[in-house]
Parts: structure tokens; C-alpha cells; sequence
């Protein structure tokens, strides 16, 4: 760790990055803690205590951020293990507050999550619930789309041949560990016909698509079992799934009431997971 009186020496832009650095490392190791321990030293809780002081001095902070940093001080002194959340958060908020002040965009990789690896023993999973992501083009929306589908009970995830990889890194960080503990397999549910020029397997499930122009959430039949199908960002459910839904258990469709009037696929995915999980649970 760099002494603060050096750091105070380097560029205004370089210092902040590097506190900021600091300060990342420090929220993942609180995060990863048993919430009864404290993991830094008293030196630590000293460079944490002068940063924020240090930072609290510097005018070309707005007024909201050098309270934020003046808060921070008293907590980072005060070192008390009872408040590990309160430490984790004035962490968290000195990270993100640098972070936009150095210009930096920041994404799913920025955002910690407290824990180690998931427990799949642990997974609540409402059997014969599955769902097929065809053709999601954006590594953000797979990963968002797994911690959903972990979330709300799905059994498997089946993806078409041209999703995006759920190994992306990006995926992988907005899943925040669901792609290992989620199953899934990748393969087209609904070619016209197969590499052998044979018709396409059925599907052993029912299928309903998630789709404009069919029956409002409130009012749609959500099976026992089944397969809810997602299509594609910019293009929606492809002709040959929306047939093999129509001739299942047909389209729900989520309302909108804006001028934009459409949801990000991810958005609407996790409002029909939720609304399936729940009558699910109401049929169990």
C-alpha cells in the first residue's frame, strides 16, 4: 500500500484511480467476511480513515460528495466490526464516487457481490420449468437473464446456437455465479428441419412465447410445466417458434403503456418469470 503522503503527490487523476483501487480491493475482501470478523488491520482502517479525509479536502468535489467522504472518515475510525454493512457501503460509495469523477464508465464488473460460490443444493427449482433464450445477440442480457432464471425456480436453460456465450466474461459477471449452478445446453429447438433433412424433435414440454399480440400477463394460462420461449433483441421470437407456440399454448404478452411501449428483453423476461413462478406456486 502506497503512503497516503505519496499518493497526495501524484496527479489529481492517478491518485483518485489508485485510492479507488484501494478501495475495490477492500469492499471484496468485506465482502467476502464472515459479517462477525473484521478483515483489515488498524494500519488499513488508518489509510481508509486519511483517504477519505484527504479526499474531503478536495474542492472539485461537489458538496454531497465531501459528506460522503467526511461520513465515511468517522465510520472507517470508528472500526467496528457490529457495522461491517455500514463499512461495506462507505466503501462501496468512495469506489463509484472516483470511478465517475475519473471519467470512467462504469459497468456489471465495477459492482461487488458479497459470497463465495453458490450452493446449487441449496437452488429452489419448480420442476418442468424451462425456458429457451433464442438468439440473444448481448452478453449483459444472458447473464442477466441466468440470475433471473435462477431466481424465480427454472429447472434448465436451453439456448439457440447463436446466443451469446454464458462463458463471455460479461455474462459471467452479471450472473454472478448462475451459469454454474443453473443447467444448461445449447441447441435449436425449432429448426425447420434437421441437419439429416429430417423434421425437427418435438418438444417433450409445451411452449408459450413471450411476444407482442398475445394474451395480457394477467390473463394468460401459465402452465405446471413448460417451455417459455425469449426471442431475440432486435428481431423478437423467430417465425418457427412462434409457430410451435401457436400451435402449443399460444403468446403472452406484458402491456405497456408509454410512448417507447417495449421492455428490454431481459426487464421482460424476469416480469414473466416472476408472474410464472407465482402461479406455479398457487397450482402446487
Amino acid at each position: 500500500m502506497i503512503p497516503l503522503y505519496k499518493l497526495d503527490k501524484l496527479p489529481r487523476t492517478q491518485k483518485l484511480r489508485k485510492i479507488a483501487k484501494y478501495f475495490t480491493f477492500a469492499e471484496n475482501r468485506l465482502g467476502m467476511a464472515n459479517n462477525t470478523e473484521l478483515v483489515f488491520t488498524d494500519a488499513e482502517f488508518a489509510f481508509f480513515t486519511d483517504a477519505a479525509r484527504l479526499l474531503a479536502e478536495d474542492k472539485l468535489f461537489s458538496h454531497e460528495a465531501q459528506k460522503i467522504f467526511c461520513d465515511a472518515a468517522v465510520v472507517f475510525q470508528a472500526a467496528d466490526k457490529s457495522e461491517t454493512v455500514l463499512l461495506r457501503r462507505s466503501l462501496n460509495n468512495i469506489k463509484h464516487i472516483l470511478l465517475a469523477e475519473t471519467g470512467k464508465d462504469q459497468a456489471d464488473w465495477d459492482f461487488t457481490c458479497p459470497g463465495g460460490k453458490l450452493d446449487p443444493d441449496k437452488r429452489h427449482i419448480f420442476k418442468g420449468m424451462y425456458v429457451y433464450l433464442e438468439d440473444i445477440r448481448s452478453p449483459f442480457n444472458i447473464g442477466a437473464m441466468f440470475r433471473t432464471a435462477e431466481s424465480f425456480g427454472v429447472e434448465k436453460i436451453i439456448l439457440s446456437p447463436f446466443c451469446a456465450s454464458p462463458h463471455h466474461r460479461r455474462a459471467e459477471r452479471t450472473a454472478m455465479g448462475c451459469i454454474d449452478i443453473l443447467p444448461w445446453e445449447q441447441r435449436d429447438l425449432f429448426a425447420a428441419q434437421s441437419e439429416n433433412n429430417k423434421p425437427a424433435e418435438e418438444t417433450p414440454l409445451p411452449v408459450f412465447a413471450l411476444e407482442t399480440g398475445g394474451i395480457p400477463i394477467k390473463d394468460f394460462a401459465f402452465p405446471r410445466n413448460g417451455i417459455l420461449i425469449a426471442g431475440s433483441e432486435e428481431l423478437g421470437v423467430s417465425p418457427n417458434a412462434l409457430a410451435a407456440a401457436d400451435a402449443s399454448l399460444g403468446r403472452v404478452s406484458i402491456p405497456c403503456y408509454g410512448t417507447k411501449a417495449s421492455l428490454n428483453v431481459s426487464v421482460a423476461f424476469g416480469i414473466a418469470l416472476q408472474v410464472w413462478s407465482a402461479r406455479i406456486e398457487t397450482l402446487s
